[in-house]
């Protein structure tokens, strides 16, 4: 297989790191609510500059909440709204730790069917319905990870359209995907519509 590409930050570095580091990618994916694609996906590659190797589900989990709200809301900010996505972060760090020993590929990895991924990702702080079945399918079209069954998980995001960041594969694909839920929102239509 190829490897990834994942165009969707317009920063290479940042693209590099979601690519690179499994981590960030789910970072990107928990940040990718309110904020444009490209802000929620730069983040986790922002928050790596910002506080070196403790970018970590371990080292993350451990910081004092205090400070790693000041690390979020240092300007550029992390989020439009960096006190509870700071929070968020460290929840999913926590959980990641407590569940998968701070191992993010084990989430997916140790996923038999697109069922139990699914089921795994929703109980991820910051991990609704939706979100999880996008991240499903942008593990599952971008990274070649498909367990048995991963297109019905995946729900409408497993088609051709281009709905999702699940399906960014090139800036021309990234613009493709942001008209596309530009004439869904003008319709009073959501991405799995």
């Amino acid at each position: 297989m190829t490897a990834p590409s994942f165009p969707v930050t317009g920063d290479p570095e940042a693209d590099a790191l979601l690519v690179s580091d499994p981590f960030a990618l789910l970072l990107g994916m928990l940040l990718d609510q309110q904020v444009p694609m490209e802000w929620a996906f730069r983040s986790p590659w922002r928050l790596r500059e910002r506080i070196g190797d403790r970018f970590s589900p371990t080292g993350i989990a451990a910081y004092d909440p205090d400070e790693f709200k000041a690390v979020f809301s240092e300007v550029p900010a992390l989020h439009r709204f960096p006190g509870s996505m700071a929070k968020r972060v460290q929840a999913l760090s926590q959980h990641l730790v407590d569940t998968y020993d701070g191992d993010t590929e084990r989430l997916w990895n140790e996923a038999r069917t697109g069922d139990e991924l699914f089921r795994r990702l929703r109980e991820l702080p910051g991990f609704g319905e939706e979100k999880a079945r996008i991240f499903v399918a942008l593990l599952a079209k971008r990274f070649g990870v498909r367990p048995r069954g991963w297109k019905p998980a995946a729900g409408p995001f497993a088609d051709n359209q281009r709905r999702s960041v699940a399906d960014i594969s090139s800036r021309a694909e990234f613009e493709k995907v942001r008209a596309w839920k530009k004439a869904q929102k003008a319709k009073g239509l959501g991405k799995a519509d």
